[in-house]
């Protein structure tokens, strides 16, 4: 039976022994199997007080460092929809995030986050920095920095909510006509969405409503969407969504913003295919 998961700590004795070979010997996985894990970020290098993901199969090691591989072959084997490159800003870029993408890796592996798909896809090539998050069933535009400065100046105007952005969803049930203003609090703590009705699907009883939030609070819309009786579909934590259901109905849609670097007004939209729409059978 092969390994499913185990994780090790080995202190660099011998700097002449690669990793590779190292962490084989320890856990007694093939070396292929390990340069895997490697590739998909679930082998990290302690040296000095720095501890990063080590890639680099011929890496040269050091006296006193210390490997760490955290390997899950169930983690490992996820695969996601591949993201697509809307806009490429240069020293950032702006991205649809599909379904289960993730907007952030573990010590157990970031294959499958949107930040590393870049770096591993972008011409010319780039480190990649997340600077907002979408959530894991959420869809729609990521922004990410390819630059520290960069990313830093971006992830202000987020901070500070110096940009406009909003989200469609698809909610059960008719929304209210007019502009619907919801202030209840998530987790404690104050919220606002404004959401008004774009359409509504008599043979589905359901709306696709268009929100904006002054607030980002983890999972606000969805919350808010159902604390006024109207949950998103395929919400399956605050909603009626199931394993039989659609995916979430959540989209990031819109951004706006003035430029950290050329100080341009910047717009960057969604195309319509990847808005959400009325599923019918």
């Amino acid at each position: 039976m092969s390994l499913q998961k185990t994780e090790c700590h080995i202190k660099v004795v011998d700097p002449q022994i690669d990793a590779v070979s190292l962490l084989a010997k320890q856990t007694g996985l093939s070396k292929q199997l390990v340069k895997q894990a490697m590739q998909k970020g679930a082998v990290w290098l302690t040296h000095g007080k720095q501890t990063n993901r080590l890639r680099r199969v011929k890496k040269v090691l050091s006296q006193g460092d210390e490997l760490h591989l955290y390997y899950n072959q169930t983690v490992l084997d996820e695969s996601v929809p591949n993201a697509e490159l809307l806009f490429d800003e240069g020293q950032y870029s702006v991205w649809y995030k599909p379904f289960g993408m993730r907007c952030q890796g573990s010590k157990w592996s970031d294959h499958t986050t949107i930040n590393r798909f870049a770096e591993t896809h972008l011409e010319p090539a780039r480190s990649a920095y997340i600077i907002h998050r979408l959530d894991l069933a959420a869809t729609g535009l990521i922004v990410l920095g390819h630059s520290k400065k960069t990313t830093a100046a971006i992830a202000k105007l987020f901070e500070t909510r110096a940009l406009d952005k909003y989200y469609q969803v698809i909610v059960e049930g008719e929304f209210p006509d007019s502009k619907v203003t919801i202030d209840t609090d998530v987790d404690g703590k104050s919220a606002l969405s404004h959401a008004h009705l774009l359409e509504y699907n008599a043979e589905l009883n359901q709306s696709k409503v268009q929100v904006k939030i002054e607030s980002g609070r983890k999972h606000q819309i969805r919350l808010h969407m159902a604390s006024v009786g109207h949950p998103v579909i395929g919400d399956r934590l605050h909603g009626n969504g199931n394993e039989s259901t659609p995916n979430l109905q959540l989209t990031s849609c819109y951004l706006n913003f003035i430029c950290p670097i050329t100080h341009q007004d910047k717009v960057f939209e969604l195309p319509q295919a990847y808005r959400p729409h009325f599923q019918t059978s």
